[in-house]
């Protein structure tokens, strides 16, 4: 539980600053399961080296935000839930201006880090209220609100959605 309440303080510490640039000093505890998310490159906080590392419970600590929206790859709206994309880069202190989505499968795509201020995508780690297995595009998806806004129903943004992601370069 206190690991929780240390999260959730240095969470909420980061996302009252700005992400670029500055950097926010809160601690960020060690993951304690299996780490699913790894962020490196242009960050100021670190708990795994030079990287910072998110295990589900870290990221299921941060505030939760959720939408239902169409997309390319379901026949109709799915429901996607988790910490918005711009938390989690706050957490880890991120201070560029591109970030390069890894996922499991080494599918690599570039998107700008203004896309998570401007957007609020979100790091969804559930698909309609379930854990999303790899096998259903998870444990991960970058997932954009594409009916929140007609500019997002195009092939530039559905490209920026990563799913199964397992790290995020910061530039």
């Amino acid at each position: 539980m206190m690991h929780r309440r240390r999260l959730l303080a240095a969470a909420a510490a980061a996302t009252t600053l700005p992400l670029l640039p500055g950097v926010v000093r809160a601690a960020l505890p060690a993951p304690k399961g299996r780490v699913v998310l790894t962020i490196s490159g242009r960050i100021g906080i670190r708990n795994a080296g030079e990287t910072a590392q998110f295990d589900m419970d870290m990221l299921a600590a941060m505030p939760q935000h959720s939408f239902s929206t169409k997309t390319p790859w379901y026949p109709g709206p799915r429901k996607f839930t988790g910490p918005l994309l711009r938390d989690v880069l706050a957490a880890a202190g991120a201070q560029g201006r591109t970030l390069r989505a890894i996922a499991l499968n080494d599918y690599k795509v570039e998107l700008p880090v203004e896309d998570a201020s401007r957007y609020s995508v979100v790091l969804a780690r559930l698909l309609d209220d379930k854990p999303m297995p790899v096998r259903d595009k998870g444990p991960l998806f970058i997932i954009y609100p594409f009916d929140a806004d007609e500019t997002l129903r195009s092939e530039r943004y559905y490209s920026r959605s990563a799913w199964q992601l397992k790290v995020i370069e910061v530039e």
